[in-house]
């Protein structure tokens, strides 16, 4: 019932503003007038969805002027290939995108935020039936915007860490500063989440792991709330190493008593456990899928939907549209504010609970 109270009036807003935005359009626009809103929503749709996508060079912002020339606020980042031997260039050969790159005799375009061989200084992106390119991709090691975002938030990380340790160090084991800051933070990742899943024998193990990615995943959550547009935690590539290295710890971590009861299963008849035997080694590697896919997909779908409410500003265009909009997507971002922690939360309590499967001790014998 609550749920029903709660969404009623979120839904006649939106059905009130499409009868203002339709009134607004019938007044004032005929039929060959709605072809800009068209526009305007395929912009809007292919800025999300460049918006998502990694990038050569670290663009703060951008704007067209009005000879329709494009300006671009950033600079570039280093381009490292190997195509027969290494190539190493800045991304401002390539214009944005706009232009191919010509390097040793060599000529490499952006397509789709990769880099693709082209024939000569004209060439082009050559497409099969279904739009994937064909061109030759050379290997590609260069520094993107979210590597760079990574160096970033490593330094951040050893920047507060490095001082919170100074400071217990200086002060005699009590923090001041940075330590007084991050002390709670620690100790609730101790206490509330390393002990009760892992426990007091082994939890020690794993607390440096334990709060690396914790905050890990929510300064890169914070950073990508902010203008600077960098979502690194809705590359799969990167959730997908945080995942592998959980699945690796987990797996060279497990005593005797974990791989027993996933092979051969302690007081289950024979034919059972022949049966249930594959079924739990596949569950060693959904865990980790299961993490890589929940981190991505919250993210994500959280940023596409706070720019299409964005979007819905300039769709609208009145006062009304443009002003609910708004206040909408303040809500949802102050909303997104509370998802960048939670979901550092849960990847930090699942990777715990795996952990803690894998080094607990069964005692089948007292059991009995």
């Amino acid at each position: 019932m609550h749920i029903k109270v709660t969404l009623k009036p979120i839904t006649l807003l939106l059905f009130f503003i499409s009868l203002m935005s339709f009134g607004q359009e019938g007044h004032t626009a005929a039929p060959s007038n709605q072809e800009p809103a068209v526009d305007k929503k395929t912009e809007i749709k292919e800025y999300i969805q460049h918006h998502l996508l990694d990038s050569y060079d670290f663009g703060l912002y951008s704007w067209e002027t009005n000879e329709g020339e494009h300006k671009y606020f950033g600079f570039p980042l280093p381009v490292i290939l190997w195509d027969n031997g290494l190539k190493v260039f800045l991304s401002s050969k390539f214009h944005h995108g706009e232009s191919v790159a010509e390097v040793g005799g060599n000529y490499y375009r952006v397509h789709h935020s990769k880099i693709y061989k082209v024939d000569g200084p004209d060439g082009e992106i050559i497409e099969d039936e279904h739009h994937h390119a064909i061109n030759e991709k050379p290997l590609d090691f260069s520094i993107t915007k979210n590597v760079t975002m990574i160096f970033m938030v490593f330094a951040i990380l050893f920047f507060m860490f490095s001082r919170m340790a100074k400071s217990y160090k200086g002060n005699k084991g009590m923090p001041k500063g940075m330590g007084r800051l991050l002390e709670p933070i620690v100790l609730y990742v101790r206490d509330e989440i390393a002990v009760p899943n892992i426990g007091e024998k082994h939890y020690k193990r794993y607390m440096s792991y334990l709060l690396t990615v914790f905050f890990f995943v929510w300064i890169v959550n914070l950073f990508g709330l902010t203008p600077i547009g960098m979502n690194l935690t809705n590359n799969i590539a990167v959730t997908f190493c945080l995942a592998i290295i959980t699945y690796l710890i987990t797996t060279f971590s497990g005593n005797k008593n974990y791989w027993k009861h996933i092979f051969w299963m302690p007081g289950v008849p024979v034919p059972m456990k022949i049966i249930l035997a594959p079924i739990e080694l596949l569950g060693t590697f959904i865990k980790p899928f299961a993490l890589m896919i929940r981190l991505y997909a919250n993210i994500t779908a959280g940023h596409i939907v706070l720019m299409s409410i964005i979007g819905m500003m300039f769709v609208f265009n009145n006062w009304l549209g443009s002003s609910l909009s708004f206040l909408l997507a303040f809500v949802l971002g102050i909303l997104e504010l509370l998802v960048a922690a939670l979901q550092a939360y849960i990847f930090t309590v699942l990777s715990a609970l795996y952990f803690g499967m894998a080094v607990e001790e069964h005692h089948h014998d007292e059991a009995h």
